[in-house]
């Protein structure tokens, strides 16, 4: 399966033959750093390789399209509920530089006993089947070839099914998965005994396959009141995955703790969340970390989730951090739609990438107040351990409260999670096992007559799943009227007769989004924006977010809605583009020729920030090729432009006109036109307009060459003035 930058991912093709699929690689797959790595005009220092296809930042045309990707592996959370569509938006990411993809559930094997085959639904929010994973990584496959990077698998290994969960993910390739026995006993009302147990089975078969584990530790300070109190409780339960998993079998290497800051602006988010950081990462020196952003404090839009992004990734360039986790900012009102799992990863890579070399330049202060609170908080992680260990152990503290507890240890304030041990959900199914048990596959913890015998431990029976995977029983659906197959009907059909729909979570769904500012108080504003929203014609329109602007003068909400509009392709008026020559083209072919330009604002117009944005050296104007830029000013008369033009011998002229008030954007551009006529200049001239209600077809009926709009770069202009010059020398 290749895929090719100008088509479409073909999921009837990654379903194909998926039977016969086998992973071509296992394990986790770090990024191969590169110090000073010269891209571009640039020397970077904290860098990876680049990619083969992607899509640049930005502000990348400014320096020559170039798209480093940093030596930290980005994460991105992918969750539409249907595999089929997350393939599509995992191809994004990765083109946006993303090779972690987590994929994300809200029920899932946290709450089921056993192994689902064939569902009808996809991995986020619903139970993982083996057909799911199978898919995604064959696709994942065909997108790291497009791109140039091994991209890692993720998902969790959870709930009352992990060993199987575990000895599947071993079996189709996963790369990375959570797996922590508190997460199920606190978080999930599983009992303890059961969580440890299946854990050390789970954790044995992950470490043989290679996968990359992490830990759920974060979530407390994802639950707590005070999330910034909990943080001694951290240290102690990723000291407790750790160590588990170590005495599991599983090496250092392959433990990843993961991290989420525990506080937000406007809380002096520095001066809590790095000594933190900073703590964990002494205490727990030789391991690996993940940094995530925490969701509970995304209150209103995406700038907002953005700043504390940039911040928390600050954080991870200050202290050492291995993998970046993206979080999209919609993740707790609805699926994350697509372009904002883009925005999450670019906001990553961005921030890495201005902040490159940054511990070439600064250090971390040896005392002083971040000292002083990195060894507070160490100390008062050892004092809860110590208590732990003084009151029964762990499963004592938890059934006295001791976890997740909104008071700063050593305080409490009697508000944790409790547990009972001998109860919760598998409560009672730990079975001791005989003297000749023999385990179903060679990785395995705990007691195996099998292993006993020379060689394999499973050559007694000819081999497990794990070393054998023809023997692997595939089971495609289950349900013939609720599957991938019929969900595929309604997108093949509209694919192949040219229809477009608008969607962010699942395709054609139809889900836009709407930015409005109404100029009244709050409760007044909302009801107005959303009756607004459905004048517009947009079906079940939601606000999912407000920032209030002043309590009198209105608010700004953010609305989803359904656009219920199918168009055709063929049936679109597509404009004609052309790509604009490069920057080395444009100077090559200006510098030797002293070019001069004419340009002003015309009429009574007195608007120059545009102009100026084409003109500017400063701005990536047209003078950095060379062009001898003329600029008249502001309200300049027709007249006096032509004039400019013979003074000079100028062979361009460039106005902007952005009032239009009876029309006078059009009567300057004709006018223009016929002076130039009247005066013998029109043969020899580029003629040009730009401003915002020009567009190049209304610029070319009133007899110019060209007009450029919003959006336009001094490139875009440069380009059309050399081509349209070369077309005249070459017609003359």
């Amino acid at each position: 399966m290749k895929l090719t930058p100008d088509r479409k991912l073909d999921v009837a093709e990654v379903l194909k033959d998926l039977d016969k699929y086998r992973p071509r690689r296992k394990g986790w797959t770090w990024r191969h750093k590169l110090a000073d790595q010269e891209i571009g005009p640039f020397l970077f220092k904290d860098t990876s390789e680049n990619l083969k296809r992607s899509v640049p930042l930005p502000a990348a045309h400014a320096f020559g399209e170039i798209d480093p990707q940093c030596d930290l592996v980005i994460t991105t959370e992918i969750a539409s509920g249907r595999f089929e569509d997350d393939l599509r938006r995992m191809r994004m990411a990765a083109w946006h530089g993303a090779d972690h993809i987590m994929v994300i559930r809200t029920t899932g094997q946290s709450h089921i006993d056993g192994l689902i085959e064939g569902t009808p639904e996809g991995v986020g929010g619903v139970p993982i089947t083996r057909k799911q994973i199978r898919a995604t990584r064959k696709a994942l496959d065909a997108i790291e070839d497009e791109v140039g990077r091994p991209i890692n698998f993720h998902s969790y290994v959870s709930g009352l099914a992990g060993p199987d969960i575990a000895v599947l993910f071993a079996e189709e390739g996963i790369n990375g998965a959570h797996q922590d026995p508190q997460y199920n006993t606190l978080y999930r009302g599983i009992n303890m005994h059961r969580s440890f147990v299946d854990a050390a089975e789970a954790k044995r078969v992950m470490a043989d396959a290679g996968i990359l584990q992490l830990d759920g530790a974060h979530n407390a300070n994802a639950t707590a009141k005070e999330a910034w109190k909990v943080t001694p409780e951290l240290f102690v339960q990723h000291a407790i995955n750790t160590a588990y998993s170590r005495a599991a079998g599983m090496p250092a290497e392959r433990i990843a703790l993961s991290t989420v800051p525990p506080t937000a602006p406007p809380a002096p988010k520095l001066r809590l969340d790095l000594p933190y950081a900073l703590a964990l990462r002494e205490l727990f020196d030789g391991y690996v970390f993940r940094a995530q952003q925490n969701t509970r404090y995304m209150e209103t839009d995406t700038q907002e989730a953005t700043v504390t992004h940039v911040l928390d990734t600050l954080i991870s360039r200050l202290v050492p951090t291995h993998i970046q986790s993206t979080i999209t900012p919609d993740e707790g009102r609805n699926i994350p739609w697509h372009y904002n799992n883009m925005a999450g990863v670019n906001a990553a890579r961005q921030t890495l990438m201005g902040i490159d070399g940054l511990m070439e330049m600064v250090d971390l202060k040896d005392d002083g107040a971040l000292r002083e609170s990195v060894r507070e908080l160490k100390e008062r992680a050892v004092l809860f351990l110590e208590e732990i260990l003084e009151g029964g152990g762990y499963y004592s503290a938890v059934e006295a409260g001791q976890f997740v507890d909104s008071g700063y240890f050593p305080e409490r304030k009697g508000d944790g999670i409790t547990r009972d041990p001998t109860g919760g959900d598998g409560a009672g199914t730990v079975i001791p096992r005989e003297s000749d048990y023999g385990a179903p596959v060679c990785s395995h913890f705990g007691n195996n007559a099998l292993a006993e015998r020379d060689g394999k431990a499973c050559d007694e029976y000819g081999g497990c799943t794990l070393c054998e995977p023809q023997k692997i029983q595939y089971i495609d659906e289950v349900d013939t009227e609720d599957n991938v197959h019929k969900r595929l009907e309604a997108p093949l059909a509209d694919r192949a007769a040219g229809l477009l729909r608008p969607e962010v979570e699942k395709h054609g769904d139809g889900i836009v989004c709407l930015t409005i500012f109404i100029p009244a108080e709050a409760e007044t504003a909302a009801a107005a924006a959303l009756e607004m929203a459905r004048r517009m014609g947009l079906k079940n329109p939601e606000i999912i977010s407000r920032r209030l602007m002043h309590p009198a003068e209105g608010t700004t909400f953010e609305i989803k809605g359904i656009l219920d509009v199918t168009l055709r392709i063929d049936e679109l008026s597509l404009p004609q583009t052309r790509e604009p020559l490069s920057d080395a083209e444009i100077e090559a072919w200006v510098r030797p020729r002293e070019i001069h330009v004419i340009a002003a604002t015309v009429g009574q117009d007195e608007h120059s920030v545009g102009l100026h944005e084409i003109l500017d050296i400063k701005h990536g104007g047209i003078e950095k090729y060379g062009f001898l830029c003329h600029d008249l000013g502001t309200s300049v008369r027709l007249e006096r432009l032509l004039d400019a033009v013979e003074e000079t011998g100028a062979r361009a002229v460039l106005i902007s006109t952005i009032v239009t008030h009876g029309d006078a954007h059009k009567h300057n551009m004709r006018r223009l036109e016929e002076l130039a006529k009247e005066r013998g200049l029109r043969g020899r001239l580029v003629m040009i307009a730009g401003g915002a209600q020009v567009t190049d077809e209304l610029a070319q009926a009133c007899g110019l060459d060209a007009g450029f709009g919003r959006g336009t770069t001094g490139r875009d202009v440069a380009s059309f003035i050399v081509r349209r010059l070369q077309a005249m020398a070459g017609a003359g």
